[in-house]
C-alpha cells in the first residue's frame, strides 16, 4: 500500500503512547482515523489533538478482550465510514512484572487476554470483513522484542508477545491471496504510559502475584521516558506497510540477542545424517497431507477462512 489518502486505519490502544504515534503519522499521510481505547479521558484528549492538525478522527471506548463490544465496535466503524478499515493496528497492550512462580490465574487471564486474545478478537471479527470488501489492506500488529525470548519476570506477557508473532505469520502466510498484508511490530521499548497500566486492571482477575505500588511504577517510567518516540516507531510501521514486510524491529541493540536465542535453536537441531530415512518419510508425508489439503480446498470440501 502506497497512497493512504481516503483510508480508514481502526487502531487499538489509539489514544496514547503507539497508538496515538500512529493515529498521527497515519492521520497526516491522509488516513480517515477510528481510535478505540479503555479511557474515555484518554479518547477525548487525542480526539482534541487529532482534530487540531485537520485530522479526521473518531473514537470510541472499547476493552478489546469484550468481543460482543469489539464487534459492535466493528459495526460502528462501517456505520460512520462506509466500510471495514483499509488499516487494522492491533496496538493495544498491558504489562506487569514480577517473578513467574508468584503469577496468579489472574495475571495470565490479564495479561494473555489483552495482549494476545486482543489481537485474537481484532483478527477473528475483522478479517473476514476485510476480505469481504476487497482492494488493497493490511494489519499492523504490536507484539514485541520479548516474545522472541522467555523473561522470568515479564513470563505471561512474553508468551503473549510471542504467540503474537506466531499468529501473524500464519495470517502473513494466509491473506497474501485476499491481497492483504501483514505486519508485525516487534518494539524494544516505547515511550509511552504502559508502566501505569494496571490502573485499568478489571477487578475480577482478582489478586495479582506481583509487587505493584507508587515506586515500582516510577521505576518502569524511568525506563520507558527513555524509549523510541511513538512517531518513529509509527515510521518504521508505515515503511514496512509501503513495501510490504513482515517483521518490523527497529532496534539495532537487540540483534546480538535474537541471533543468539535462535542459533540456540537451531544447535538443539541435530544434522540430517543423524536420521536421513525418517527426516525422508516425515517430509513425505506431510507434503502428502498438505497437497491433499489442497485438493479439498479445490474441490470446495473445506471452506478456507
Amino acid at each position: 500500500m502506497k497512497d493512504f489518502t481516503g483510508k480508514i486505519a481502526f487502531i487499538t490502544g489509539g489514544a496514547s503512547g503507539a497508538g496515538f504515534g500512529q493515529a498521527q503519522l497515519f492521520g497526516r499521510a491522509g488516513c480517515r482515523i477510528m481510535i478505540a481505547d479503555i479511557r474515555q479521558e484518554a479518547i477525548d484528549r487525542a480526539l482534541d489533538a487529532l482534530r487540531a492538525e485537520g485530522i479526521e478522527a473518531e473514537g470510541i471506548r472499547l476493552d478489546i478482550t469484550d468481543r460482543a463490544a469489539y464487534a459492535a465496535a466493528a459495526d460502528a466503524v462501517e456505520a460512520r465510514f462506509g466500510r471495514p478499515p483499509h488499516l487494522l493496528f492491533n496496538t493495544a497492550g498491558v504489562n506487569s512484572f514480577g517473578p513467574v512462580e508468584l503469577s496468579t490465574f489472574g495475571d495470565f487471564d490479564w495479561l494473555v487476554g489483552v495482549n494476545f486474545g486482543g489481537v485474537v478478537n481484532g483478527m477473528v471479527i475483522f478479517v473476514p470483513r476485510m476480505i469481504a470488501a476487497g482492494g488493497e489492506a493490511h494489519i499492523v500488529t504490536v507484539s514485541s522484542v520479548g516474545g522472541f525470548h522467555g523473561s522470568a519476570a515479564a513470563a505471561p506477557y512474553c508468551a503473549a508477545k510471542a504467540a503474537v508473532i506466531n499468529l501473524m505469520e500464519s495470517y502473513h502466510q494466509s491473506l497474501a491471496k485476499h491481497g492483504i498484508g501483514v505486519t508485525v511490530v516487534c518494539p524494544a521499548n516505547i515511550k509511552s504510559n504502559i508502566a501505569e497500566a494496571t490502573a485499568v486492571r478489571p477487578a475480577h482477575h482478582g489478586e495479582t502475584g506481583y509487587l505493584v505500588n507508587e515506586e515500582t511504577v516510577a521505576s518502569l517510567h524511568s525506563i520507558h521516558i527513555h524509549g523510541m518516540d511513538p512517531l518513529d516507531l509509527a515510521r518504521h510501521a508505515k515503511q514496512a506497510v509501503e513495501e510490504n514486510r513482515l517483521y518490523v524491529i527497529p532496534y539495532p541493540e537487540v540483534a546480538e540477542g535474537v541471533r543468539k536465542g535462535f542459533d540456540a535453536i537451531v544447535a538443539a537441531i541435530p544434522p540430517m545424517e543423524s536420521d536421513a530415512e525418517g527426516a525422508r518419510s516425515r517430509q513425505e508425508a506431510l507434503a502428502n497431507w498438505a497437497a491433499s489439503r489442497t485438493k479439498m480446498f479445490s474441490q470446495g470440501r473445506e471452506t478456507p477462512a
